[in-house]
């Protein structure tokens, strides 16, 4: 009785308007920092090498470089303080944690674009198998009407 209504508190906090984000994209955070009366908005953009749990407690963590230091910081997924998530590129990662970035540097650092990875091969094959079941359909129409 009690889990149900924790769930269903929990049901009601989760944001529905955030993106779908993977490890190893490179993400915007627009964060809410409060200062003294006034709030403002500050942009954090990294790489995500991270996730964490799943529901409410969901968490990110987000690397990126700033005067050749690594910093990286973890944001609740779900927590009023993230304004908004913008997704700049899809990385591709084969890890679930991307820990082995902390030693890199320079252009090793960067992952591959998904787009040019594993799933853009097959979605290739995908559309160009399409576009050929498309090309075959007119030219039957056509020799059926022929007969």
């Amino acid at each position: 009785m009690s889990q149900d209504i924790i769930a269903a508190v929990q049901a009601s906090q989760l944001k529905t308007d955030r993106p779908e984000v993977n490890i190893g994209d490179t993400v915007d955070v627009h964060v809410r920092i409060i200062e003294g009366e006034k709030e403002r908005i500050q942009v954090f953009t990294g790489v995500i090498i991270k996730m964490q749990n799943g529901g409410l407690e969901q968490t990110f963590t987000v690397r990126r470089i700033v005067a050749n230091e690594g910093v990286e910081r973890t944001f609740p997924m779900h927590s009023p303080r993230v304004a908004k998530i913008d997704i700049v590129r899809h990385g591709d990662a084969r890890r679930a944690k991307l820990y082995y970035l902390r030693d890199r540097v320079g252009k090793k650092r960067r992952l591959r674009d998904r787009r040019r990875g594993l799933d853009a091969l097959t979605m290739r094959k995908e559309e160009a198998a399409t576009k050929q079941a498309q090309d075959a359909a007119p030219a039957e129409a056509a020799e059926a009407s022929a007969e």
